[in-house]
């Protein structure tokens, strides 16, 4: 619904297009909230012994709606009749308000024909305008419910999180552009920000901060999924006894289902090591699981580690943040030493631990802000401190990343160099270190000839008859490379780059002259040496380069137009 939108003629003017922005945010807000009123209404309905009327199920909805944006909800049916605060929001949940604003933004932007474009800042402010306008009124309409929420929240975070989204929707729409100094900065901000490659600098470093992210959350699932393949048994029953019929039982389980990204930030916390609370007076760690929990009957929590110290498989989840470090390792050197590059465009050791340390603080940063929308109180006293705690939570992936990820990458540069360049470098010289110039270089240093590019360089080859340097016994032979470490009295003489008078080694001595015969008979290019020189074998091919060859019209191949008899 939001994708496709009423065509609006150019004459209806940018009042028009500000209002239809407007609309888009006020459509995302009724989208969220109907997704959810629906299923509410269904498990509703469809329950045998409904414990409350429609209004109420309603008030369950705005609730919901309400949480799903981060705000805290105050419950009023307690058994101490004191109101208990309700602020564990399901990261699930959220995906899909926050999926919709994010849409709506971007779309605002899209230019259709025939109607006036849209600033960024119109479509952030109409679309984040009219989703709040919705949200105030679902807000006034819960306000009595048994589910109210607390009005600071709807600030914080509920009104961050939506302008959040708008805001990466316009930034979609706008290309995703990284950060530019402004046209009146001076020239030479903008000449050192290109002579940097800062855009592909901060591109690599939110890449390699997110995949980090990324593996602390997979690794967080899959230790929470061990878990509860280890103590499957307790969760099962503790399934069965929340609810008695069915309508109950998916009810839980989806619950359960919007909660398994709040457990994988928990488990991320707690292979990192400050583990996460358990109420005010328990913590969980893979040291040691200490204090007095205070845990509800739900079968997620029926997860959690025995009481007491940590065993060593406990201390198995430290393995997810060592995954963490490596992969921001990975991400970071795959475009610092890319394959196939060259030497030029390989970063220096410092611009490589510099993206690896600044992947590590955005790792560490967005482990945060999960960690603090991951957990939040569910009750008054004992279950006042429930989930990890954030700062420490992201300050232990800022120093695991860290210590690993910088190291790790400064080694995979360095033995991603070596791997490839070790002849091409070390050997030749600054030539471009391509699967072309690796072949180039070897072929250089093993025929005597220079790479391209280094003619000047090259050594002079050695007349026919001559002593060449390297076959007085100075410096590497270029047989030392092709595997003949021995045996060269027996194979004859050592062949000399540019001496054609030597055979190859283990070519017989006898064959080359019989060749040479042979081919000097048949071939039109034959060279007939004088009567007064010696014959030597191999004197009957070209020296010359092939260019060289066919510039000259009497060295060039018999043409179209000769006798073929002469």
């Amino acid at each position: 619904m939001t994708e496709n939108s009423p065509s609006l003629s150019a004459e209806q003017g940018r009042s028009a297009v500000l209002a239809f922005a407007l609309l888009r945010g006020a459509v995302a807000a009724g989208l969220g909230l109907g997704s959810i009123a629906v299923l509410v209404m269904a498990l509703w309905i469809s329950s045998p012994t409904p414990d409350s009327s429609p209004g109420g199920a309603l008030h369950a909805v705005t609730g919901l709606w309400l949480l799903a944006h981060g705000a805290e909800l105050i419950r009023a049916d307690t058994l101490s009749g004191v109101p208990a605060p309700v602020g564990l929001v399901p990261l699930l949940l959220t995906v899909v308000p926050v999926r919709l604003v994010h849409r709506a933004a971007r779309d605002a932007l899209v230019p259709d024909e025939g109607r006036p474009a849209l600033s960024e800042v119109g479509a952030f402010v109409m679309v984040v305008g009219g989703y709040l306008l919705v949200g105030a009124a679902v807000a006034g309409y819960g306000w009595d419910g048994p589910l109210s929420v607390h009005p600071p929240s709807l600030l914080f975070p509920s009104a961050v999180v939506v302008a959040g989204a708008a805001a990466a929707g316009v930034w979609t729409a706008a290309g995703r552009p990284v950060w530019s100094p402004p046209s009146w900065a001076p020239a030479s901000l903008h000449e050192a920000l290109a002579r940097s490659r800062f855009r592909e600098r901060a591109g690599t470093v939110c890449r390699s901060a997110a995949a980090g992210v990324t593996v602390l959350l997979g690794g967080g699932a899959l230790l929470v999924a061990v878990a509860l393949v280890w103590h499957a048994q307790p969760a099962q029953q503790s399934f069965v006894q929340l609810s008695g019929n069915w309508a109950g039982r998916v009810a839980v389980l989806l619950l359960a289902l919007a909660l398994v990204p709040n457990a994988a930030v928990w488990g991320a916390a707690y292979g990192l090591g400050p583990g996460f609370a358990l109420g005010t007076a328990s913590t969980v760690t893979p040291l040691a699981f200490s204090g007095r929990p205070a845990l509800p009957g739900f079968p997620l929590l029926a997860a959690v580690p025995a009481e007491g110290p940590g065993t060593a498989l406990n201390w198995s989840a430290l393995a997810v943040p060592v995954a963490a470090g490596a992969t921001i390792a990975w991400f970071t050197v795959r475009r610092a030493a890319p394959p196939n590059a060259a030497r030029e465009e390989v970063w220096s050791l410092r611009e490589t631990a510099l993206a690896a340390a600044l992947a590590a603080v955005g790792c560490g940063a967005g482990t945060a802000v999960l960690a603090a929308a991951a957990g939040g109180p569910l009750g008054t006293r004992a279950l006042a401190e429930f989930g990890p705690v954030w700062w420490l939570t992201g300050a232990a992936a800022l120093v695991w990343t860290a210590l690993i990820g910088v190291p790790g990458a400064l080694v995979l540069r360095a033995w991603r160099l070596g791997e490839r360049g070790g002849v091409a470098w070390w050997r030749v010289g600054a030539a471009p270190v391509t699967a072309e110039g690796e072949e180039a270089a070897y072929g250089a240093e093993t025929s005597g000839t220079a790479a391209p590019g280094k003619a000047a360089e090259a050594e002079p080859v050695s007349e026919p008859g001559e002593a060449s340097p390297e076959s007085s016994g100075g410096g590497r032979r270029w047989w030392w490379r092709s595997g003949r470490r021995g045996g060269d009295e027996a194979a004859g003489p050592v062949p000399v780059p540019g001496d054609e008078s030597a055979p190859p080694p283990g070519f017989p001595e006898s064959a080359p002259v019989a060749a040479s015969l042979a081919v000097g008979a048949a071939s039109p290019a034959a060279r007939t040496p004088a009567p007064d020189e010696g014959f030597a074998p191999y004197d009957f091919l070209p020296t010359g380069p092939w260019h060289e060859r066919t510039a000259r019209p009497e060295e060039a191949g018999p043409s179209g137009t000769e006798d073929p008899s002469s």
